[in-house]
C-alpha cells in the first residue's frame, strides 16, 4: 500500500489502513517533522496494528488487531485551540482506556516567543510581544475580562506555559510518560493514572493560596505572590523525579518558575503575603517552612512528627543558620526543633535576628 497523503488532505472522515513498512511516516510526512513522527512511533508501537484516521478532528486511533482495543490516541491539533482545556481533557480522560497512550502537542510561551521573533523585525518585536502579553496573557486571565476574551476568540489564541500544559494534564488524571520540544512544539505522551481533581480550578491571580500542612497536620491556605505558572503545583513530583534538587534544596532546573518570579524570590517579596497568615494565627514569624503534602512526605518520619507539634513560620531555620540543600534544611530544622522544645520564646527571638543578619548581608537568598 502506498499511502502518501496527509490527514488534513483526506476527504473521507474515517479511513482504516493496515500498516506496511512505516505507515506513520507515509501518513504524516507532509504534516509533521520527522522527529515528531519518531516521537509518535516510539510511544504507540504501531507495528501490527490498525490506524484509523479521523480527518474532521485530525486524530489518529491506533488499535490492536482482532477485537478493537485502543492502544493509542493521537491528536494533531494544538492544545491551545481548545476553548475549555479542562473540559476537553476530562472528556478525553473519560473516553480512553487505562492502557491507552494519549499523544498531543501544544505551543508553549517559549515556543510562541521564538515564533514572534522570527515573524517580526528587531524593532517591532518588543512592541508586538508587549501587545500579545497584555491581550492574551493578562486580559485573557483576569476575572473581569476572561469570559469576554473567550467569547471573542473562541479559545483559539490561548497562551499556555509548559508547566501549565503538564500541570493541566496531571490535574485531569493523567501521568506524564514523556515530553519533548520538537520544531517549536511541545509534544507529550500521557496515560490515565487516576481520576481528575475535583473542586475549583486553580487560580491565575497574582496573589493565591497554597495548600500547606500546619499545626497538628491540618491543611491551611498559605498566601503567596505567584512566582510559578498556573497548575505548577500538580507537577512538583514530576519535576523532582526528572531533575532532583539543587544546592538550595529546591527542584533543579525548575521550568515552573516565571521570569519575574525569579526576581521576586531573590528579593523575598514572594512570601510577604504570609504576614496575613501570621495575623490570622496560622503561622508564626519564625518556624519550619510550611510544606505541601508532597514535600512533607519526603521528610524523615521523626521530623514529620516533630514538625506538626508547632505552627510553621515565615522565616525558616535554615535561613537563620545559613545552610542550603535538602540535607542542610533537614539538619537545620532538627537543630531548631530541639531548641524550640526547651525554650520557645528565646529560640524564636534568636533565630529571628540570626536570619535578619543573613538576609541583610545577602548571605541568604530565596531559592
Amino acid at each position: 500500500m502506498n499511502l502518501t497523503i496527509t490527514p488534513s488532505k483526506l476527504k473521507s472522515p474515517d479511513i482504516f489502513v493496515k500498516p506496511k513498512q512505516d505507515l506513520l511516516y507515509k501518513t504524516l510526512h507532509n504534516e509533521l517533522p520527522d522527529r515528531a513522527i519518531s516521537f509518535i512511533r516510539e510511544q504507540t508501537g504501531h507495528n501490527g496494528c490498525t490506524i484509523r484516521i479521523n480527518t474532521a478532528s485530525r486524530t489518529l486511533h491506533v488499535t490492536e488487531p482482532g477485537p478493537e482495543h485502543r492502544r493509542a490516541w493521537v491528536d494533531l491539533r494544538l492544545l491551545n485551540s481548545h476553548r475549555d482545556l479542562n473540559a476537553y481533557l476530562r472528556d478525553l480522560h473519560h473516553q480512553q482506556s487505562g492502557k491507552a497512550v494519549i499523544i498531543g502537542c501544544a505551543e508553549t510561551i517559549t515556543e510562541r516567543k521564538v515564533r514572534f521573533r522570527q515573524s517580526h523585525s528587531r524593532l517591532l518585536f518588543p512592541l508586538a510581544w508587549l501587545v500579545d502579553f497584555l491581550l492574551h496573557r493578562v486580559i485573557a486571565k483576569m476575572g473581569l475580562t476572561r469570559n469576554l476574551y473567550s467569547l471573542f476568540t473562541q479559545g483559539k489564541y490561548q497562551v499556555i506555559s509548559k508547566a501549565e500544559v503538564l500541570g493541566r494534564l496531571t490535574y485531569s488524571g493523567f501521568e506524564i510518560i514523556k515530553q519533548e520540544t520538537i520544531a517549536n512544539r511541545l509534544y507529550y505522551a500521557v496515560r490515565k493514572n487516576g481520576e481528575p481533581q475535583s473542586g475549583e480550578n486553580p487560580s491565575f491571580g497574582i496573589l493565591f493560596k497554597m495548600k500547606r500542612i500546619g499545626l497538628e497536620g491540618r491543611i491551611i491556605g498559605v498566601y503567596k505572590v505567584r512566582t510559578m505558572h498556573p497548575y505548577s503545583e500538580y507537577i512538583q513530583h514530576y519535576v523532582v523525579q526528572q531533575n532532583g534538587y539543587n544546592k538550595t534544596g529546591k527542584p533543579e532546573h525548575d521550568f515552573r518558575l516565571t521570569s519575574w518570579g525569579k526576581i521576586l524570590r531573590k528579593l523575598h517579596l514572594d512570601e510577604a503575603p504570609q504576614l496575613l497568615n501570621v495575623v490570622r494565627g496560622e503561622l508564626n514569624l519564625v518556624g519550619v517552612r510550611p510544606l505541601s503534602e508532597f514535600g512533607f512526605n519526603a521528610l524523615p518520619a521523626d521530623l514529620q512528627k516533630a514538625r506538626i507539634k508547632y505552627k510553621p513560620g515565615c522565616i525558616p531555620p535554615n535561613v537563620a543558620l545559613g545552610v542550603t540543600g535538602f540535607d542542610g534544611v533537614i539538619r537545620a530544622e532538627r537543630i531548631y526543633l530541639r531548641a524550640l522544645a526547651k525554650n520557645k520564646m528565646l529560640t524564636n527571638s534568636k533565630y529571628f535576628f540570626m536570619a535578619l543578619y543573613h538576609l541583610l548581608t545577602h548571605k541568604s537568598r530565596s531559592a
